[in-house]
């Protein structure tokens, strides 16, 4: 079980979270706010090409409740 998270573009990370059935619920500036109907909540920023650390991803997978695993699943 690999806990290593790759980093990411954004626009990869929002591809998943649509996969999970998250939408674009507002955004603001270059933050995008992602809401499920089970009540999950996550931001992403969208910087231009920058990508997202590894630390954000992270807080990201844990306001998603799910883990490194089954994200990198979904890649």
């Amino acid at each position: 079980m690999s806990q290593k998270i790759p980093t990411l573009k954004a626009k990869d990370i929002i591809r998943i979270l649509k996969i999970l059935g998250f939408f674009e619920a507002r955004s603001k500036g270059s933050h995008i706010f992602f809401k499920h109907l089970d009540g999950r909540i996550t931001l992403v920023p969208k910087h231009g090409g920058e990508d997202i650390g590894r630390g954000l991803l992270q807080q990201i997978l844990r306001e998603i409740k799910i883990t490194p695993d089954e994200f990198k699943n979904l890649l």
